[in-house]
């Protein structure tokens, strides 16, 4: 099945200044969202209480949901632990609440709607928000790990320009959907940390594939000497894996969408934030990272040399 056919011919590196103000414009709101109202930390960076509880028989994650909300746990977070009768129920303490005050509240509160014999208390444990401040710092040091990481390999791999424009679109990326939990108010958990590195490897690997083909176009026109030569071969790079990467994005939506409508509360956000990192990671790979490659051209010179290097270069 061929989605784009051969011969299309679409302006992207034209439009590359709408592009960057559109881009400009919506990392100036998101940042400006993150500065003025922040992130919702979960409890996992917050501290808070987690109970496991035991029910005589398998209930359903959406009942417990609604028998809690109306006790003012409607956020907690509900999973399944070991079995599908262990549950783990995690809330964030309000302030000056115990958690033997909580724990004795869930407990009461599912004790009334199942029945005093279907539930039982397994324990209570509070994550103090030291806790939370450490899985905070590891959750930036492992995004910033990434990046770095992402900048060597695509110097070594290509070149210091390609590099610079690939994590120029990755913090463009992962900018727009800490933007984006920002101004829905969405929960920010380990989850999330995780799926944002998940869309920073997404986001790389489309734009290694259209870095990839500008190389191989480069060599094969490199004795042709236009004035925007670059420019032109990058375009031709980008039009001949659109098919691909519209087809890439298009088959991981479809299974991402599924998980955020299918998949229950516990990876909604999660789900959340993979449905925005796909979409604007397309996005970055076609209208960031490549113009900023290009508008680099020259800036980080090479020898005669390290060109004919670069050129034979699998």
């Amino acid at each position: 099945m061929q989605l784009i056919r051969p011969d299309t011919h679409i302006d992207f590196i034209g439009r590359r200044k709408i592009a960057m103000a559109i881009s400009g414009l919506v990392l100036l709101i998101s940042v400006g969202l993150l500065v003025t109202k922040g992130l919702n930390f979960g409890i996992d960076f917050t501290g808070g209480t987690l109970v496991e509880v035991k029910f005589t028989q398998a209930p359903k994650i959406s009942d417990i949901r609604t028998s809690l909300s109306p006790a003012g746990y409607e956020q907690a977070i509900i999973q399944e632990f070991g079995s599908p009768e262990e549950i783990l129920i995690r809330v964030q303490n309000n302030d000056g609440e115990k958690s033997a005050a909580i724990s004795t509240a869930i407990l009461d509160t599912l004790s009334k709607d199942f029945g005093a014999d279907a539930v039982e208390m397994r324990r209570v444990e509070f994550v103090g928000p030291q806790v939370g401040d450490e899985l905070t710092r590891a959750g930036i040091m492992a995004v910033l790990i990434a990046m770095l990481a992402i900048l060597v390999y695509v110097t070594v791999r290509f070149e210091l320009r390609f590099a610079l424009g690939a994590d120029a679109a990755l913090v463009h990326d992962v900018t727009i959907v800490l933007g984006l939990f920002a101004l829905g108010g969405k929960e920010f958990t380990l989850p999330v940390v995780a799926a944002l590195l998940t869309v920073i490897g997404y986001s790389l690997n489309d734009t290694i594939v259209v870095f990839d083909r500008i190389r191989e176009n480069l060599a094969a026109n490199r004795k042709k000497k236009y004035p925007d030569e670059e420019s032109h071969v990058a375009n031709a790079s980008i039009n001949q894996t659109l098919g691909r990467t519209i087809m890439t994005s298009l088959t991981t939506l479809l299974v991402v969408i599924a998980l955020f409508f299918l998949g229950g509360e516990v990876i909604h956000d999660f789900a959340f934030a993979l449905i925005a990192g796909i979409v604007v990671g397309t996005y970055s790979s076609i209208f960031i990272a490549s113009p900023i490659m290009l508008s680099l051209q020259g800036k980080f010179k090479i020898d005669e040399e390290e060109a004919k290097r670069l050129e034979a270069r699998p």
